[in-house]
């Protein structure tokens, strides 16, 4: 019993001993605490004021400035969408000017695809590369032409890749079925049928409401009958 008494009070001069070494470093360090936390709060304080009074207004500015080369984007005016008509600017200028900003980020994108429309692929993989966001319809979009640029420059294990992150890492009724077709079709041209027979029974499971998965039966069709001749 005694020595359990020992052992508790033992214990507690352990738990006083780190308490106390706690308090001597706090109240030896408290300036230096002090002024680590204060300048935590401005710079927290700076960001908000530095995102409201600058970034903000940058923000509305460079989406009037990509006003016009989104025009030109929409009526496939590609060059003048990249370049801008001497008035107004084009999407390489809105990177080069507002790159802080989401209108700079979404013009990475834009130039991307006009250089893959301009056959200059390695162009359109560049500024794709660059080009992020959250949203799962542009994301696809967005890796799906850089597949569609690997695919051209027969970069072919690129483009599958690509095709994979567009159809899979943010699913959707709309673009993952379009991509695993253009996915199926790159095994094709590969000759690995069995690759391409396991994304056409996959749309034909998971999709099979949309326009790729109601036409997908004579793709398995055909899969099948290229095994079937490769196995003889």
């Amino acid at each position: 019993m005694e020595e359990n008494n020992i052992n508790f009070e033992n214990q507690d001069l352990e738990n006083e001993s780190t308490l106390s070494k706690t308090e001597q470093f706090i109240d030896k360090n408290k300036k230096s605490i002090t002024y680590v936390v204060a300048g935590l709060i401005i710079i927290v304080a700076l960001y908000f004021i530095y995102k409201k009074s600058y970034l903000a207004p940058l923000e509305d500015e460079a989406h009037q400035e990509m006003f016009m080369a989104e025009n030109y984007f929409a009526k496939d005016s590609f060059k003048l969408a990249l370049n801008g008509d001497g008035q107004y600017p084009g999407f390489i200028k809105i990177i080069e000017d507002y790159s802080s900003t989401n209108a700079g980020n979404l013009a990475n994108y834009y130039a991307g695809v006009c250089y893959l429309h301009l056959g200059q692929f390695d162009e359109a993989i560049k500024y794709l590369s660059d080009y992020s966001t959250d949203d799962p319809l542009l994301y696809s979009a967005a890796k799906g032409a850089m597949g569609d640029a690997y695919l051209e420059t027969n970069k072919l294990d690129d483009a599958i890749s690509n095709y994979k992150k567009a159809a899979y890492d943010k699913p959707n009724q709309f673009s993952s079925p379009f991509y695993l077709m253009k996915l199926g079709f790159v095994y094709e041209k590969q000759e690995k049928w069995d690759k391409a027979l396991e994304i056409y029974e996959f749309i034909e499971k998971e999709y099979n409401r949309t326009n790729e998965g109601r036409k997908i039966e004579k793709y398995i069709t055909r899969a099948k009958i290229k095994l079937n001749k490769d196995e003889l």
